[in-house]
Parts: structure tokens; sequence; C-alpha cells
């Protein structure tokens, strides 16, 4: 069947994907419905069993659903429900999300400033703590040379304070998934979403295969959300720690270019090896145990992810990308002390010659 197109006033949909997570839907829809005009709203879900399709069409009549037939997970789920959407751009939010009056606004504003944007995300603070940025996202994403992801405002567990510090806009190396604004064209032209990451770290991945095609991702400040964070599997969880250790080794191999080697996989897996040892250190066992599933399941899916490495070389056109952090985030945690954004080393983001 062909996707449905949007009224023409309406060039943004708003598709939030749901899995069992009626609480979510009833406590946040309605701030989206009251701070959302001209784009049509979406709830995509992931065949739950909560009640949750029910009560949207039930309480909200007006919001589009779309059921699918199992739980695709993060990454499936969306590309399965945006072959059914004809908009000139998507916008995935989650469902613990709470926007903010002028939110879409601002970021459809901001790609329309910057043609060459392929996605955008806001101003990520934690709904709990209104005051800190969230984990997922906070004021842009960026990655390491090892392959660890942090924010503007966050470096691995520690957020900042808003103090105004980011409320610019700007180019980053990745935008958040909790909410994030991308032109249909690039989403589709670079393939979606990979389903086999399932979740956690498929924007990442999306963003620099989009980067690789010659699109930016940007950031604005202008645009403010409160996500709650972990709505559909909490920060604790162990099966979250072997989807992020799993999948961050695949979307590295996949697609680092310059920098990638055998050598470079051995350190990762022993940068990993630390980290498991220091979760056994700190009681956390079962999260040790799922690293090591991760790296295990990582290393019998190698060869099909050195085969889909070849083929995204092969169709390259902008190997040398802005916004790598080319030092190690974890020396600098750790070793160094640091825990804002602002101490790195902002040379490092430079692209080496």
């Amino acid at each position: 069947m062909p996707p449905l197109p949007l009224p023409p006033e309406m060039r943004t949909a708003v598709v939030i994907l749901n899995w069992n997570g009626r609480p979510w839907l009833e406590r946040f829809l309605p701030t989206v419905l009251r701070n959302t005009a001209d784009a049509a709203i979406i709830v995509v879900d992931n065949a739950s069993t909560d009640g949750s399709l029910e009560w949207v069409r039930s309480a909200h009549p007006q919001v589009r659903t779309i059921a699918l037939d199992r739980n695709h997970g993060f990454a499936g789920g969306y590309n399965e429900a945006l072959r059914e959407v004809a908009a000139e751009r998507y916008l995935l939010l989650n469902s613990d999300v709470e926007v903010t009056p002028g939110w879409l606004n601002a970021m459809n504003g901001y790609l329309d400033q910057h043609p060459d944007m392929a996605a955008c995300q806001p101003k990520v603070l934690n709904h709990g703590a209104r005051e800190r940025f969230e984990h997922a996202g906070a004021a842009g994403g960026f990655i390491d040379r090892n392959g660890y992801p942090f924010c503007r405002g966050r470096i691995f567990e520690i957020t900042e304070e808003d103090h105004g510090q980011y409320d610019d806009e700007c180019e980053v190396f990745w935008a958040t998934g909790a909410c994030f604004l991308v032109r249909s064209e690039a989403f589709h032209a670079a393939g979606g979403f990979d389903a086999d990451l399932f979740a956690h770290m498929e924007e990442i991945d999306l963003c620099w295969r989009m980067r690789r095609m010659g699109w930016k991702v940007g950031y604005t400040g202008r645009a403010v959300v409160y996500h709650v964070g972990g709505g559909a599997l909490g920060y604790g969880s162990p099966r979250k720690t072997y989807l992020n250790f799993r999948n961050s080794l695949i979307v590295l191999t996949k697609n680092l270019h310059n920098g990638w080697s055998w050598w470079w996989l051995l350190r990762r897996l022993l940068l990993d090896g630390f980290a498991a040892w220091k979760f056994l250190f700190e009681g956390h066992g079962a999260h040790t145990w799922q690293v090591a599933r991760a790296h295990w399941d990582f290393i019998m899916r190698l060869p099909r992810i050195v085969r889909q490495r070849h083929g995204l070389l092969a169709t390259e056109r902008r190997p040398d990308l802005t916004g790598r952090y080319h030092r190690s985030i974890a020396f600098d945690r750790f070793i160094l002390g640091w825990k804002r954004f602002s101490q790195l080393d902002a040379e490092a983001f430079r692209q080496p010659r």
C-alpha cells in the first residue's frame, strides 16, 4: 500500500514509537498535541499488550495510529512505520518526552536555515531534575577515537547543570533518537536505521551514514524538551548494557574510515574489558556478563559487518568527517578527571591532517 500523504499545510510528521508505554503516552501525548501545530501526530505501536493502542484511539481519535505485527525494536519499528508516512520531514519522538511551546517550529526553522543539514536535535533536559541535561543526547552528540559516544553536557555518567552554556546552534556528530528531526529524503537515501541494531546507537549509525553521504547534523538550543529516559529499557538494565556495547562495536566497525584496523579493534575490546571489570568491582556482575555476551555476539557477526563496511566504503562521498574527538574520552574522564565538555581539548576535535 502506498504511503499516506500529509495535508499540504503539514510537511512534518511527528512519529512516536510505542511499546507497552501506555503510562508515558497518557502523561506526555497531551503535551505534544497542545504544543504542536501544523504537523501530523502519529503513534506507531510495536505490538504492545498493555492497551496502548486502544487508549490512543479512544482518548485521541485525531491521532493517526500504525499497528505493527510484532516488536521490531526502535530501529526496525521506525523503518516499518516510515514506509507508510509520506512527509517532507520526520520528527521521531520517544513516548517519555515532554515537549515545550515552539519546540518543533524552532527545529524546523533550523533545518530551513541550513539546507545542508540532514537532521537536528533540541536541547534535552532531565525531566526529573529539570536544571540538568539528560543522558540521551543532552546538547548534541560526539564520538571519540575509540568509538565511545558523549555529548555536550554529558560525559559518561556525569551530566552538567544547564546555565545557558549551550543556548547556541552548531554542527554535531550525531543527534539523539529521543527527539530527532530528519529530512525524509536523507533518511531513505541512507537506508533508514540498521534494523540489526534493534535499539541503542542506531541514531549514531544513521547520522554517520548520512554524514558520509555529504550531509551535516546539527543542534539548536532554541528548542527544549524534557526526557524521562529509560522509559522502555531502564538505564540500569543489563539488557541496555548488552545492546550499548554490542552496537557500539558494530557501528564503529561499519563506519570508521580513518583509523580503523584490527589493532584498533583489539584496543577497543580491551577497553571494554576494563569496563567489565569495573562493573564487577562495583557489584554489578550481571553487567559484566552482558559485556562478554556483547563481545561474543559481535565476533559472530563480524564477517557480515565487514561486508557491510566494504559496501559503505564503496559508496562514500565524504570520508573526512569533522566532529570526532581524536582523544580517548575515557582517559580524559577517568584519569584526568574532566567532567565537563568545556574541559575537553578543543584541538582534538579538529580533523588531523
